[in-house]
């Protein structure tokens, strides 16, 4: 199993540096409330030489897939062929809300989205016909899809963020690589199987391809204590999109009713610190790595074994200053090191 880290806009170049230091094997930034993806790689690839960098996730309605075809070959060509797309069709919420974008076929719309960004890098021009996609859209063709952008020999993988059963086996089927922004060991070895399903579709195998889940990583002899820079980060996860969000019901299925009850009622009542306050810590430890390092080393075994072939970082996650967020891309470092599982 490798390390990746997931950068936050705030340090995002000494973290990404600090990491490629670690030997981490990518650097990964998402796009959300804070910050889109390609700025802060662009930033990345200028001030590191080694790490792969890779977009976690781009999000597909905010960008025509001609544009994220465009920003992925001056990412890969500024960085000397390190960068990776990640795509992702985002929630209903997201889609309508900040792009305006009809949230329907997701899977459909992901199919022909990739099938064009592919075309295009390979060097166009693309011109399609597809249920969702069309271009030209409206008759006037004399100036199809090219990126003319001088790109390495390798070709750029795509990776997919997907969470459903049908989205999953889609991500097997036509993706590199598979990207979950919030799980656990038995949820990614569930997803590996659906995963296998869509590979077996495509006539391939899971060999060579990627199973990165993103997980927050807080580092005290405590557990409360190392939970405690995360629950910030866990409120906005439990707020997203009201009350019957993904992570609300993930953790109702692992039976912390009681404790989301609670934090939705503070939520509702105004009390942002007594929501957080509310979260259970159990439910933080299952989805996360908490404790101190030997702990750590321990629990990063059941990742491996659920099939993770890169485990993600996520010091975002960590409300805590930057030379702190330092200490745990080493602290997980030293737990991969410890466990005797670094590939």
């Amino acid at each position: 199993m490798r390390l990746a880290v997931n950068l936050p806009y705030q340090g995002a170049g000494e973290l990404a540096r600090e990491a490629e230091r670690l030997d981490y094997d990518i650097a990964f930034a998402a796009e959300g409330l804070k910050s889109d993806a390609v700025s802060v790689l662009g930033l990345a690839a200028g001030l590191t030489s080694r790490i792969a960098l890779a977009s976690g996730i781009m999000q597909i309605p905010a960008r025509p897939p001609g544009a994220a075809a465009l920003s992925a070959a001056t990412l890969h060509a500024l960085s000397g062929g390190r960068f990776r797309l990640g795509l992702g069709v985002s929630n209903p919420h997201v889609s309508d809300g900040w792009y305006g974008v009809d949230f329907a076929h997701p899977l459909g719309r992901t199919r022909e989205y990739v099938d064009i960004v592919r075309r295009a890098l390979a060097g166009g021009p693309v011109r399609y016909d597809g249920t969702h996609f069309r271009l030209p859209a409206h008759g006037l063709g004399g100036a199809p899809l090219t990126i003319l952008t001088e790109r390495p020999d390798t070709p750029i993988p795509v990776y997919l963020g997907a969470v459903g059963p049908q989205s999953l086996r889609l991500a097997g089927e036509i993706a590199d690589g598979w990207v979950s922004g919030f799980t656990t060991p038995q949820l990614v070895a569930d997803s590996v199987t659906r995963l296998t399903a869509g590979r077996e579709r495509a006539g391939r195998t899971l060999d060579g391809f990627e199973v990165i889940p993103y997980t927050a990583v807080s580092v005290a002899d405590d557990l409360a204590q190392a939970a405690a820079p995360l629950r910030v980060h866990y409120t906005g996860l439990l707020a997203i999109g009201g009350a019957d969000n993904f992570y609300c019901r993930l953790a109702r299925s692992m039976g912390f009713d009681a404790g989301i009850d609670a934090f939705q009622d503070r939520l509702a009542a105004g009390d942002r610190p007594g929501a957080a306050a509310a979260i259970p810590l159990d439910f933080i430890d299952a989805t996360a790595l908490l404790g101190p390092v030997g702990r750590i080393a321990d629990r990063m075994h059941a990742w491996a074994e659920a099939g993770v072939t890169t485990l993600s970082v996520l010091v975002s996650a960590n409300d805590t200053p930057l030379e702190a967020r330092k200490h745990t891309l080493a602290a997980a470092a030293e737990a991969l090191e410890k466990a005797g599982l670094r590939t």
